[in-house]
């Protein structure tokens, strides 16, 4: 309860980012093969920026 107003940190918004990506490209795979691909892209390239965000935090 206590984290209820804690804001989020811009790790924890790409990862929902990414969450959300993931889906849509999930959903687009049954119908539209290209734009699923597109969408798979975009979320292997948040999840490269993700690991770039965390490798800093850890190093500093």
């Amino acid at each position: 309860m206590f984290g209820l107003f804690k804001k989020k940190s811009e790790v924890e918004k790409l990862q929902l980012k990414y969450k959300k990506l993931l889906e849509e490209a999930h959903r687009l795979s049954t119908s539209n093969r290209s734009a699923s691909d597109q969408k798979m892209f975009e979320a292997n390239e948040l999840l490269k920026e993700i690991d770039q965000l965390k490798a800093s935090k850890e190093n500093s």
